[in-house]
């Protein structure tokens, strides 16, 4: 994997400043690719490509960067994988005189012969690309379709800037760093800031499967023209006239979709792995891994000490009976401590899924033995793995006859029951787990449902209920007026599923995929100079899950039904049998305890008085209320102290 960056000036420069400029946005990027550095300086147009190379196929210097075609009219900065290159080269480009075998040289030539927009069509694969036209003068910058590959883009008071990472864009010398509070707000919501914003003012996100043009010769126009390549409304629309109704047909076809799939990505100059954890997902992934390799295939897993929290058994067991290469290493609070102040340094903006944290180290471990790590990413998107998925429409079966105003009155009566009542309600339907184990019991998930309840007035009201952190950001964030958001205007699109379960599916694989769950694998990864790579996110095989009856998918409050059916072939039933787990940590436990004094540093109200973001007073009673045990507000104060973390780092 790599990293780019660049800029178009409004403003002449010299031919130093251009390379200078280059080289420090560059090298902002070193981790994601430690291998080479390279640049393209336009004197005349004020304008510079930099490249960080992490090499992967064709380590040779054929496949150096930036790379430009044939003819010299385009020039190219790719940061991915096209793991069907070597069929385009064989179908499409059989007459090019090729000097390597990198995918960059095919896309390049792809681009010449075919055009921006048609080759990205054309490429199955995960990438973020910047391509100059030195003819048309146009600059296009291009993301993948599911946005596992990252790209940012702006304007200073002078220049276009554009990079894999903010921190590239922050070493441009006239960048501002300003706050957005439209985007705070949305990051306080969902934990994350969503494409196409960022959390700076005039910085933006290319959206997934699309790309943007620049003109060359008018850098500060801000009438950037946005084109989409692949849209999954479309896959999903297009899917409602090819349903395959036949089980065994359908699971025979995607299986055959899986295996490609995997196959594709298994393709690698360097060494490659696996991340295991015991689930279905990556269990189904080492398993036809291991098919078809002739020696074990590498396999990692992060443990903890905490049971309620330890995956690692569940991951011996599959790899001992898959007869892989097998590596653990356990996580201990000082150990997560010591990286904390890495965190934001990672993430560029406030991100804050905590299972960032075992993300980070399971890629460090890889790293050690490994350069490209293939996950289970994608499979509960895409096949209904999420336990809202099972539980929200069987909920809402239950509730929808009830006068809204009746709900919103017995959830918040729910929430005023004293947690003692509720864990013995809970007892005696077995519910309730002691009280030596994690504080998110009975009583705590009893009360949040009953705060999702009071919240649902429809099923998508009730789904956003479900997926929000802070509801309303306007009490948390000091001079905030919310509006609209691009998550919200996704409901729309949404109509056209008629089942609930679907449409969260939608929803979550056009926002929480991207922005969450592949932003924190992409920076975790990429700081790690890892690779990773996901089979369950080629386009062909979303296009193919949207195909298969809902059954094969969720049933009998069960999830990934046809991944399960595969995996059978391969593991056996009692291995996987079990209920989901999220991929979490015991931080809730720990900033009461080991990471007490770290957390209270960062939320001293006089400090967030000082910097004026925050409403003190909220943030010191949500801390109090986790602190006394009456709520466990892990997921909120993580929030806040991944913010003020970020902020204190940021010097804003």
């Amino acid at each position: 994997m790599c990293g780019l960056a660049g800029f178009i000036s409004s403003k002449k420069m010299s031919g130093g400043n251009l390379t200078g400029i280059s080289t420090k946005m560059a090298n902002a990027l070193i981790s994601r690719g430690p291998d080479d550095l390279g640049f393209y300086i336009n004197n005349q147009q004020n304008l510079a490509l930099s490249f960080r190379r992490l090499a992967i196929q064709d380590i040779s210097s054929a496949g150096k960067q930036p790379m430009n075609s044939p003819s010299g009219r385009y020039v190219i900065c790719f940061n991915g994988e096209i793991y069907n290159h070597l069929d385009i080269r064989n179908d499409i480009l059989k007459d090019v005189n090729w000097k390597g075998h990198s995918d960059t040289e095919t896309l390049i030539n792809l681009i010449e012969s075919l055009g921006i927009e048609e080759s990205l069509k054309l490429c199955t694969g995960m990438f973020a690309i910047a391509v100059l036209d030195t003819i048309e003068s146009k600059l296009y910058l291009a993301r993948d379709r599911i946005g596992e590959k990252p790209l940012y883009y702006g304007w200073t008071k002078t220049s276009f800037i554009f990079g894999s990472e903010l921190k590239a864009l922050k070493e441009f010398p006239d960048f501002e760093p300003s706050i957005s509070k439209e985007a705070l707000g949305e990051f306080f919501k969902y934990n994350y800031v969503p494409a196409p914003k960022s959390i700076y003012k005039n910085i933006h996100k290319v959206n997934p499967g699309s790309f943007i043009e620049i003109d060359i010769n008018n850098p500060l126009s801000r009438n950037t023209k946005e084109n989409f390549f692949w849209d999954l409304c479309n896959v999903i629309l297009e899917s409602k006239t090819r349903i395959i109704s036949d089980h065994d047909e359908a699971i025979k076809s995607l299986e055959e979709c899986l295996d490609k799939s995997v196959r594709g990505q298994m393709l690698s100059d360097v060494p490659l792995g696996a991340f295991l954890s015991g689930g279905v997902d990556s269990s189904l992934i080492a398993s036809l891994m291991q098919r078809e390799s002739v020696k074990p295939i590498k396999t990692f897993t992060i443990g903890f000490e905490d049971k309620d929290f330890d995956e690692a058994p569940f991951a011996r067991d599959i790899s001992k009976h898959l007869g892989t290469d097998h590596h653990e290493h356990y996580i201990s609070s000082e150990e997560a401590m010591d990286f904390f102040p890495e965190i934001p340094k990672i993430w560029d903006e406030p991100f804050a899924d905590s299972s960032q944290i075992p993300t980070y180290f399971v890629c460090k471990h890889a790293k050690e033995n490994v350069t490209v790590a293939l996950s289970g990413d994608g499979g509960d998107e895409i096949f209904g793995g999420y336990n809202r998925y099972l539980l929200g429409p069987a909920i809402w079966r239950r509730l929808e006859f009830l006068p809204s105003s009746l709900r919103s009155l017995i959830g918040k009566s729910i929430q005023t029951l004293p947690n003692n009542t509720l864990d013995t309600i809970g007892s005696l339907y077995n519910l309730a787990k002691p009280k030596s184990a994690q504080t998110s019991d009975f009583s705590y998930k009893a009360k949040k449902l009953a705060d999702q309840i009071s919240h649902a007035y429809d099923e998508d009201s009730f789904y956003k209920s479900l997926i929000l952190e802070w509801r309303d950001p306007a009490i948390l964030i000091n001079n905030f007026a919310d509006t609209i958001s691009p998550k919200q205007e996704n409901f729309l699109e949404s109509s056209q599923l008629n089942d609930f379960a679907s449409r969260m599916m939608f929803l979550d694989a056009v926002t929480y995929l991207p922005d969450d769950i592949l932003c924190k694998v992409d920076r975790a990864a990429m700081s790690c100079s890892l690779e990773t790579r996901a089979p369950f996110l080629n386009h062909e095989l979303i296009e193919k899950a949207w195909m298969l009856p809902l059954e094969l998918k969720i049933k009998d409050m069960k999830g990934k039904i046809v991944l399960r059916r595969i995996l059978e072939k391969y593991v056996p039933v009692d291995l996987i049998d079990r209920p989901k787990t999220g991929f979490g940590i015991p931080v809730g436990k720990w900033i009461k305890g080991p990471l007490k004094d770290w957390a209270e540093s960062l939320l001293d109200p006089k400090k967030i008085d000082e910097q004026g973001y925050l409403n003190s007073s909220i943030v010191s009673r949500t801390w109090q209320e986790h602190l006394e045990g009456t709520h466990d507000r892990t997921s909120k104060l993580w929030s806040i102290l991944m913010f003020q973390s970020w902020l204190e780092h940021e010097k804003l």
